[in-house]
């Protein structure tokens, strides 16, 4: 199947084509076609699948001939509701790359800057209105808000949502919206607090499943080190002197932890800057900003931070902390092997972290290789679990997968796009 396939408006067309998107993801072959008969839908994908074009596209289709010219009135036709607000500005980013030869005028708000800007947008005209859940209740409150106009009602990232507790905003904010409209569900996973609002405030939906959690992990390279906890920061710096110049999202448990590891490798002259829930909304950006740009060659992230990044050919992430909860491993390694590229997942792994480890392991069933034969393993073995053992630190011919006949390609090297 390819995008032509999908009958979609030249506009669209042309934008896809200008980007170079030729075959549809599956989220995309399947909930397109739903959107586009206006069909309430409850798709369960992860993000890195094409999501984000899954919704955009459609609703841009659909709403491109009732916003008529550039001088027409504009009321909010659709709305996405997501939890973060780097992940809002990046699916309004979306929109404006699939929506540039429509008339179609979207725009972003969220909370933690100054709502004047936003509000002048609002009252200038908006087509499509991205927003965090506290930020739009609140000029709704005040009036700078009409969803009486709305036909799409999109819920993105519901399981982080719930996580975060919006989930109760979230429902004020369905109870704000016309009966008729049209309610888009996404979620990476779906548990029963997601599945009863699914079955609360959608019509009759049709449910799309891609890329299962458990299964996510299976194409990326995943290795784990056993290492002391204290020898950490001398192994992270070992590893990333082993690939100069390659960009790595760094994850840790704790802000603290963010910030501490970019000190330390700021003292050792890489450049890296940290995000995180205590940096202020225009620190975060310009972090994120630089490190999309490749100003900055590593980033150190939280995990509720981390949602919000959407790189394409980021080549490995490293879990410099193990996470405590196991889907959240999965959540962070889907942050490379995005879009047809490959990835590679690097864990860093105390004795106290173990048992966190074999929960993940049990997750995305897969035993993980384990590098044992470095300078920073574990100093006590006698209790140590069995391991597959690795016949040394892994030289850069192995992390880059060269095979004879692939004209000397880099591990990284599918450069095809595809949203």
């Amino acid at each position: 199947m390819t995008f032509n396939d999908l009958k979609l408006i030249r506009n669209i067309q042309q934008a896809l084509a200008e980007e170079g998107y030729e075959a549809p993801t599956p989220i995309q072959q399947q909930a397109i076609p739903i959107i586009m008969e206006g069909t309430d839908l409850v798709g369960c994908a992860q993000t890195g699948t094409g999501k984000t074009a899954a919704f955009a596209i459609p609703i841009i289709h659909q709403i491109h001939p009732i916003v008529g010219s550039a001088k027409k009135r504009k009321s909010i036709r659709a709305l996405v509701i997501t939890p973060t607000r780097e992940l809002a500005i990046q699916i309004q980013e979306s929109f404006e790359t699939y929506g540039r030869y429509t008339n179609i005028v979207s725009t972003v708000i969220y909370g933690g800057v100054n709502q004047v800007p936003q509000v002048d947008q609002l009252k200038r005209g908006v087509d499509v209105l991205i927003a965090t859940p506290g930020r739009l209740l609140d000029l709704h409150k005040q009036g700078h808000v009409n969803l009486d106009h709305l036909h799409h009602l999109v819920l993105d990232e519901a399981d982080l949502m719930l996580d975060m507790g919006f989930i109760n905003d979230v429902k004020k904010i369905i109870k704000l919206t016309p009966d008729n409209r049209q309610t888009l569900l996404f979620s990476a996973t779906m548990p029963l607090p997601i599945r009863e609002l699914a079955e609360s405030f959608l019509t009759k939906p049709q449910y799309v499943t891609v890329t299962p959690v458990a299964s996510t992990a299976e194409k990326i390279k995943q290795w784990v080190y056993k290492v002391e906890k204290e020898e950490k920061r001398k192994l992270l710096l070992q590893i990333l002197n082993e690939y100069p110049g390659e960009q790595i999202l760094i994850f840790t448990r704790t802000k603290h932890g963010a910030d501490n590891v970019v000190k330390f490798l700021k003292k050792n002259n890489f450049t890296a800057e940290a995000i995180h829930g205590d940096k202020s909304q225009s620190a975060r950006q310009r972090a994120l900003d630089h490190f999309k740009n490749k100003e900055v060659q590593l980033l150190a992230a939280t995990d509720i931070a981390a949602r919000g990044i959407d790189i394409e050919s980021l080549p490995f992430v490293i879990n410099f902390d193990i996470p405590n909860i196991s889907d959240t491993y999965v959540h962070r390694i889907g942050r490379t092997g995005r879009a047809g590229n490959e990835g590679l997942a690097i864990s860093l792994c105390g004795k106290d972290e173990w048992t966190y480890w074999q929960d993940i392991e049990k997750l995305i069933r897969m035993k993980i290789k384990v590098i044992e034969n470095h300078d920073f393993g574990w100093k006590d073995t006698a209790n140590q679990a069995p391991a597959v053992k690795v016949d040394g630190t892994p030289q850069k011919k192995d992390f880059r997968n060269k095979k004879k006949g692939n004209g000397g390609k880099k591990f990284f090297g599918n450069k095809n796009k595809k949203k």
